[in-house]
C-alpha cells in the first residue's frame, strides 16, 4: 500500500548528534514537528531552532514552503531566523574585526532567504550597514561582504532604493571612481548604482552627475570581463532613463570619445568570447543609437523651411551643376521653374513641380532627405553617375533616384526596427555598427547603388518598382543575417547577391516549401511520416538528456545567474539545479537545488502565485528532480505562473513567447522555465509533451518534419528523376483472348521432352505437355494463369535414373500454393513428370495439362 500523499519521509541533521529518520506529517503544525525533533535530542527551547536545507542555498523551512519536501530530503536543525538575525545583528557592531567579517560573511551568504531577511530588516539592520559603508575606511574583504549583504537584502523590495541617503549614495560612487581598489569592489558599486538609476529621476541625475561618462569608459577598457559588464550595464541604465534631450546629448559625447570603435576592437573581436550579457548590453546600445533616427523620421518636410528647402535645391544643383552655370537673369521665372521642375523629375520625385510633397510621408519623413543629402556630398561622383545614367534611359526604363531612396529609407527602418523601444532579452546586434561612425547613412549610400545595379539585372520599368525594392529587401536582409563584421564586408556579400542569385535561392526554398501534388507522392509521405515523427521525438528527448542553461530574469532587470535542467538518460526525472557561469553541461550529481523567489525561474510553488515575492518564502526540496510520472501538463506564454504574476506590469513580449512551465504532483507545484531562444523553448515543449504522451505542438516540429519528409522522399524517389509522376496508377490491361500461348520444348531443348514417350502417357495427351520451371531463388512456380480449366499429375523423377515415382513433399509444397488445391497422391500409373535438372539441386517442374474432353 502506497505510504499518504501528506507524509514524507525525511532526514535531520545536526552537529555532534545522530541523525533522525523520521515521517514528516504535513498536516502537522511545524512548531509541534520541532519540539518533536528537539525532544528526542533533549534539546529545550524548541522555539528557537528551525529547520533548513543542508545542500543548496540552505533555505529556512516555512509553513510556506514544507510542500516542496520531497521523500529523501536531508534537512538541518539550527538556529531560527529571528535569533540568527539577533546574533549576525549583534556580530557586525562588535569591535572585534574578525568577529565583525564573519558576521558580515555568514549575512551575505543567508540574506538570500526571505525569511532571514524579513527578521534582519525588521531589526533595523539596513541601518547599521548603511553606518558601515558610509563611515568605514575599508576597502577590502569586510566592505565586500557588507555591500554584498546590501544586495541580497535589497532584492526581496522590502526597502525602497529612494530611502538611501545622499551619503550612502556618495560613497558607493566614491568606489566606482577610485582608481586602486579591489575589483570585486567595484563590481558590486556598479551593480547597486545600476539598480538604483531606473527607480527614480532624483537617483538617475545624482548618479549622472557623480559617475562621469570618462570613468564609465575608463572601466570599459580594463581587461577585467566582469569589471567591464558591470561597467557596460550601468552605462546602458543610464541610456535607458535618460529623456530624449539627454540622450542623444550622452550618444553624442560617446561618439566624440570612439566609443564604438573601442567596443569593436577591443570588445567584439577580442580574445574572450561574448557572453549573453555582453550581447544583450551591445544590442540596446544599438538600439538606443538608431533610435535616435526616429525623431527626424517622424518629421514630415515643412514646405515654408527655409533650411529644408535648401537642402532640397542642393540636391539638384549637385547633380546638374553644369547645366545650371548660365546666369538666373538669362531665364525668366516661367523658364526657370520649367528647369527646376524638369531637373527634379530627372531625380527622380514624383510631384516635379512641388518636390517637397514627396518627403511629407511619415515615416520615412525628413530622414529620406538627410540620406540624400549625406549620398550626395560624401559619395559625389556615384550620386552625379546614378542620376545621369538613368537620365540618359528611356521615361519607363530609368530608376527614380528620389522615390527609390525614400522608399529604401523606410526599409532600412523596417529592417533595423527604429522607433522601436528595446527588447529585454534580445541580442542581435551587428558587428559591422560598431565599425562605423555614420551607419545609418553609410548603409544607405550602399543600398542605393544596389538599387540601381537591381534595376538594371531586373531590366525593370516604372511598373516593376515595387518588385525591384522587394528583391533589394531580399538583398539586405540576406546579407545581414550573416554578420558581416564590416561595412565594406556587407558591400561584397550584397554585391555578390545579385538577382540571379536571389532568383536561384528562391527556387531552391521553393522545392524545399513546396509538396508534390501527385497522389502516389502523398501517399507515400503519409506512409513515411509516423516513421519521421518518430525519429523527430527521439531528438527532442535527446537533446533534453543533454539539458540546457536557463538564465533567471527579474521584473526589474537583467541577471547574470544561470540554472541547468536536464532529463536522465532513463528518460524517468528531470535534474535542475543552479550552476556557475562557465559551466555549459554540469554531471546530473553537481546539480544542487537553489531557490529561487520572486519571478526567476525556476520557481516551485502552489497556490498563491498571484502574491509578491515578498510576502512568500517558497524553497525548493533538496532533491531537485522531477519525476515524469508526477508531470501533470505543460503550460506555456500567459498561462505560466510567472507570468501571470507580472500581469500587472508591464508586459515584456519577448519573456511570454518563452515561457513555459511543468505542472506536477498531486499539489500541481510548477517548475517555471524562461527559454534562451525560440528554438530551446519549441525543443523542451515538444519533449515534454512527448514525456507526457501527448502532440508536438510547436512551429519548430512542423518544421523538422517537413525537412526529413522532403530529404526521404527525395531519396526514395531519386530514380524517378526527370520523370512525372501520373496523378493515377496506370490501368489493368484486358486479359487475352486465349490462354494458349505456353512454351513447347522439343527433344532437343530439355530432357523432359523425352516423357512425351513414356508408356504410361495416353497418346491422347501427347501434345498438351507443358513446362513450368520454378524460379532460382525461390522455387515458386510462374505461369498460375495454367490453373483454370486444366488438371495436372505431379510427380517426382529422378535425374540419374529417370525412374517417374509418385507425388512427395516437394509437390506438397507447390500444389496448394500454385495449383489452388491441396496434394493428391498419384497413381504410378499418372502421367505426371517430375525432373530434377544436372546443373541444379532445385528441380525442373514438368506438367502434363490435361484438357477437358
Amino acid at each position: 500500500m502506497p505510504p499518504p500523499k501528506d507524509v514524507v519521509k525525511i532526514a535531520i541533521q545536526m552537529v555532534g548528534a545522530i541523525p533522525q529518520l523520521i515521517e514528516l506529517h504535513q498536516t502537522k503544525p511545524l512548531a509541534s514537528v520541532l519540539k518533536d525533533v528537539c525532544d528526542a535530542w533533549s534539546l529545550p527551547n524548541a522555539e528557537h531552532y528551525a529547520l533548513q536545507y543542508v545542500d543548496g542555498r540552505q533555505t529556512y523551512i516555512t509553513e510556506s514552503n514544507r510542500g516542496d519536501i520531497k521523500n529523501g530530503s536531508i534537512l538541518r536543525l539550527t538556529t531560527s531566523p529571528d535569533q540568527e538575525a539577533e546574533r549576525l545583528y549583534s556580530g557586525i557592531q562588535s569591535n572585534n574585526s574578525d568577529v565583525k567579517i564573519d558576521s558580515l560573511k555568514k549575512l551575505a551568504s543567508l540574506s538570500h532567504d526571505v525569511t532571514f531577511a524579513q527578521e534582519f530588516i525588521n531589526r533595523n539592520g539596513l541601518k547599521q550597514i548603511f553606518y558601515i559603508v558610509e563611515e568605514g575606511s575599508d576597502t577590502g574583504e569586510m566592505l565586500a561582504h557588507t555591500l554584498k549583504a546590501f544586495m541580497e537584502l535589497m532584492e526581496h523590495d522590502f526597502v525602497s532604493w529612494e530611502t538611501l541617503s545622499a551619503a550612502f549614495i556618495k560613497k558607493i560612487v566614491s568606489y566606482v571612481n577610485m582608481s586602486v581598489v579591489d575589483a570585486s569592489i567595484q563590481q558590486l558599486s556598479l551593480s547597486i548604482l545600476e539598480n538604483m538609476v531606473p527607480t527614480s529621476r532624483l537617483l538617475f541625475e545624482l548618479v549622472k552627475k557623480e559617475v562621469t561618462l570618462d570613468r564609465l569608459l575608463a572601466h570599459l577598457q580594463v581587461t577585467n570581463v566582469q569589471l567591464q559588464l558591470k561597467a557596460m550595464a550601468l552605462l546602458i541604465a543610464l541610456l535607458l532613463a535618460a529623456t530624449d534631450a539627454e540622450r542623444r546629448d550622452m550618444m553624442e559625447y560617446l561618439r566624440g570619445k570612439n566609443i564604438r570603435q573601442f567596443i569593436h576592437k577591443n570588445i567584439i573581436h577580442s580574445f574572450e568570447p561574448l557572453g549573453d550579457e555582453m550581447a544583450h548590453y551591445l544590442y540596446v546600445l544599438q538600439s538606443v543609437s538608431l533610435n535616435l533616427c526616429e525623431r527626424r523620421m517622424r518629421t514630415s518636410m515643412d514646405p515654408y523651411s527655409q533650411e529644408q528647402r535648401d537642402l532640397l535645391q542642393s540636391l539638384r544643383q549637385t547633380a546638374f551643376e553644369s547645366e545650371s552655370e548660365a546666369p538666373a537673369s538669362s531665364f525668366s521665372t516661367e523658364r526657370r521653374r520649367s528647369l527646376c521642375a524638369k531637373e527634379f523629375r530627372k531625380l527622380g520625385f514624383m510631384n516635379n513641380s512641388n518636390p517637397a510633397e514627396d518627403l511629407r510621408r511619415v515615416p520615412p519623413g525628413l530622414l529620406a532627405l538627410d540620406n540624400m543629402v549625406y549620398f550626395s556630398r560624401h559619395t559625389s561622383n556615384a550620386y552625379s553617375r546614378f542620376v545621369l545614367e538613368n537620365s540618359s534611359r528611356e521615361d519607363k526604363h530609368e530608376c527614380p533616384f528620389a522615390r527609390s531612396s525614400i522608399q529604401l529609407t523606410l526599409i532600412l527602418c523596417e529592417i533595423l526596427h527604429i522607433g522601436e523601444p528595446c527588447s529585454e532579452t534580445a541580442q542581435a546586434f551587428y558587428p559591422m555598427f560598431f565599425g562605423q561612425d555614420h551607419f545609418f547613412e553609410e548603409l544607405f549610400c550602399i543600398c542605393i547603388q544596389l538599387v540601381n545595379k537591381t534595376w538594371k539585372e531586373m531590366r525593370a520599368t516604372q511598373e516593376d518598382f515595387d518588385k525591384v525594392l522587394q528583391v533589394v529587401r531580399e538583398q539586405i536582409t540576406r546579407t545581414l543575417s550573416l554578420k558581416p563584421t564590416s561595412l565594406e564586408l556587407f558591400k561584397t556579400r550584397v554585391n555578390a547577391l545579385n538577382y540571379s542569385e536571389i532568383l536561384k535561392l528562391r527556387q531552391t526554398e521553393r522545392l524545399h516549401q513546396e509538396e508534390t501534388l501527385a497522389v502516389p507522392v502523398l501517399e507515400l509521405r503519409e506512409r513515411l511520416k509516423p516513421e519521421l515523427l518518430g525519429l523527430v521525438r527521439q531528438q527532442r528527448l535527446l537533446h533534453l538528456c543533454e539539458g540546457t542553461l536557463f538564465r533567471k530574469i527579474s521584473s526589474r532587470r537583467r541577471q547574470d545567474k544561470l540554472w541547468y535542467c536536464r532529463l536522465s538518460p532513463n528518460h524517468k526525472v528531470l535534474h535542475y539545479g543552479d550552476v556557475e557561469e562557465g559551466v555549459h553541461s554540469p554531471p546530473i550529481e553537481s546539480l544542487l537545488e537553489k531557490t529561487v523567489d520572486g519571478c526567476e525561474p525556476p520557481y516551485l510553488g502552489s497556490g498563491d502565485l498571484g502574491k509578491r515575492r515578498g510576502e512568500r518564502a517558497l524553497t525548493a526540496p533538496l532533491l531537485a528532480t522531477v519525476p515524469i510520472a508526477d508531470m501533470k501538463m505543460v503550460l506555456v506564454g500567459k498561462e505560466c505562473p510567472h507570468t501571470k504574476e507580472k500581469s500587472s506590469g508591464k508586459q515584456n513580449k519577448d519573456v511570454l513567447e518563452l515561457a513555459f512551465s511543468i505542472v506536477y504532483d498531486m499539489e500541481e507545484y510548477c517548475l517555471n522555465f524562461v527559454a534562451p531562444t525560440r528554438y530551446e523553448f519549441c525543443l523542451w515543449t515538444d519533449g515534454l509533451n512527448v514525456l507526457l504522451g501527448k502532440e508536438m505542438t510547436s512551429e519548430r516540429t512542423q518544421t523538422d518534419l517537413d525537412v526529413l519528409l522532403s530529404m526521404e522522399l527525395k531519396l526514395r524517389l531519386l530514380d524517378l528523376e526527370n520523370i512525372s509522376i501520373p496523378d493515377a496508377p496506370p490501368p489493368i490491361p484486358k486479359p487475352p483472348s486465349n490462354l494458349n500461348f505456353c512454351y513447347d520444348f522439343s527433344h532437343a531443348e530439355h530432357p523432359a521432352a523425352a516423357l512425351l514417350h513414356h508408356d504410361k502417357l495416353p497418346p491422347t495427351h501427347h501434345s498438351a505437355l507443358h513446362l513450368l520451371v520454378p524460379t532460382a531463388s525461390t522455387g515458386v512456380l510462374q505461369s498460375q494463369w495454367l490453373l483454370q480449366g486444366t488438371r495436372a499429375w505431379l510427380c517426382l523423377c529422378s535425374p540419374r535414373t529417370g525412374t517417374i515415382n509418385t507425388c512427395g513433399e516437394l509437390t506438397a509444397v507447390f500444389l496448394p500454393k500454385v495449383w489452388g488445391r491441396g496434394c493428391a497422391k498419384c497413381d504410378p500409373g499418372d502421367p505426371a513428370p517430375l525432373l530434377c535438372s544436372p546443373e541444379t539441386s532445385l528441380g525442373v517442374l514438368c506438367a502434363v495439362l490435361l484438357s477437358p474432353a
